[in-house]
């Protein structure tokens, strides 16, 4: 009978525990179907552009799987810059060349695959030795190198995320928040505050982690370093600044926890882990709402491209509006305490 009450107490503790329980029955279907629709996405087709290719050679790509274009020199080159190809061929000195972007090998393999698929079975397959480049990166260039900046992102914006929300959570269920509260400060001042200390710390965790990657881990780093430790440093407020909001709703530790499936998870699939391109259209659409994919963008442009503020700016600026939206967030959720 001793079991039998212990066995009812749970019960009516979950029945009590609406969040727990959504979350067990909610948050695994959630994830499992964000896992379906991006791991069932299609083949990549790599965009390849053709520069003045003769008729002989340009046939020899129209049954391939790539998107094939024909360019001139001079655009061809701009599309591998901002990316809208994942290479261009040319002919120069009675030889075919292949210019890679280079930044992404999965790119760079899908391109060459596509290559020796078109030269195959041809009287060419025995004279296909193009001459192969790459305008970022190198052909060496690994997977680690290439997801290195995505990670580094990730787990800042993760630790940062997590820490942030238990210790404003603990500052509130001690009653340290409430006593604040009370005193003449105003909410917005008590936020800042808050966001100030705690970025002392995640800045110098931002530093760390960045450091470590490149020079001990010997990640590729091609662009300034004050521009990497500029956006982990964005990346850190902001995940502090929405730690910190969603903390509001939280009555304890384990209800902290549980946000994790629902606002963690999803980043890491439109991070850039992914190949967004393979993705529905309308799955694509979901990254704009998620501040750690324009973070890893921007990280993967300075580190792997070695671009400027010129392609980072825009970065920049919409992780400081997410920083601010969730600041402002926060001081409205804080009228539940106490208005002041």
């Amino acid at each position: 009978m001793r079991v039998l009450a212990l066995v009812t107490r749970i019960i009516k503790q979950f029945g009590r525990d609406k969040r727990t329980l959504a979350l067990m029955l909610v948050a695994p279907i959630f994830v499992l179907t964000l896992m379906s629709l991006v791991f069932e996405s299609n083949e990549y087709k790599p965009k390849i552009g053709l520069v003045n290719l003769p008729p002989q050679l340009s046939g020899i790509f129209e049954d391939s799987d790539a998107k094939i274009m024909e360019y001139s020199l001079s655009n061809a080159k701009e599309k591998l810059k901002n990316g809208d190809i994942d290479a261009y061929i040319f002919v120069e000195d009675n030889r075919l060349n292949v210019k890679l972007e280079g930044s992404d090998p999965n790119s760079n393999s899908a391109v060459m695959k596509v290559l020796q698929d078109s030269f195959k079975n041809t009287s060419k397959e025995q004279t296909f030795a193009p001459k192969v480049t790459t305008l970022y990166g190198n052909q060496d260039m690994g997977t680690f190198d290439f997801i290195g900046p995505v990670l580094i992102g990730f787990f800042i914006f993760f630790f940062v995320f997590l820490i942030s929300g238990v210790s404003f959570l603990r500052e509130r269920t001690r009653g340290t928040l409430e006593r604040l509260l009370s005193t003449p400060l105003k909410r917005w001042e008590i936020v800042v505050g808050y966001v100030i200390g705690y970025g002392i710390f995640t800045s110098f965790q931002a530093a760390l982690i960045s450091w470590y990657a490149i020079e001990v881990l010997d990640m590729i780093m091609v662009g300034s370093m004050w521009y990497v430790m500029l956006m982990t440093l964005l990346l850190a407020m902001t995940a502090l600044t929405l730690g910190t909001f969603l903390s509001a709703f939280a009555n304890n530790e384990l209800q902290m926890i549980q946000f994790i499936p629902i606002v963690i998870v999803p980043q890491v699939f439109f991070s850039g882990l992914f190949n967004l391109s393979t993705m529905d259209e309308w799955l694509q659409k979901f990254s704009v709402i998620l501040p750690l994919k324009y973070g890893a963008d921007a990280l993967r442009d300075v580190m792997i491209r070695g671009k400027g503020w010129e392609s980072i700016q825009n970065s920049v600026f919409i992780l400081l509006g997410f920083s601010m939206i969730f600041m402002i967030a926060n001081v409205i959720a804080l009228k539940k305490h106490r208005k002041l």
